[in-house]
């Protein structure tokens, strides 16, 4: 397999780890949502329910810090990438802060 079919391996893994995680942040936050939402149609104290609650609120800030390590390990392999010499490459959405401007494809591409 040559570099950039493994570069292009490695960046979509990464890619769907980000989306898993913020996936799994979305569908934490919507059970804390319909848990409060029960509670209330139910018309049960908030007392009722409350350390269930507290332990999916929990959850979602493990998962904010499992993200926080995602996007450091996704910066730790873009210099790695670099400091091999192996030029820039560009994968995934568009709209990433630290892009050069005018990349256009979501493929991975050498752009520089």
């Amino acid at each position: 397999m040559d570099r950039a079919k493994v570069v292009a391996s490695v960046a979509g893994d990464l890619h769907q780890s980000e989306l898993a995680i913020d996936a799994a942040i979305t569908r934490a936050t919507t059970l804390v949502q319909s848990m409060i939402g029960a509670r209330t149609a139910l018309g049960v104290s908030p007392v009722a329910g409350a350390a269930a609650q507290a332990k999916a609120m929990e959850a979602i800030a493990a998962l904010s810090v499992a993200r926080e390590a995602m996007v450091a390990s996704h910066a730790e392999l873009q210099k790695d990438h670099r400091r091999l010499g192996w030029g820039v490459y560009a994968a995934g959405p568009l709209n990433k802060p630290d892009e050069e401007p005018g990349v256009t494809s979501s493929e991975i591409r050498r752009v520089a």
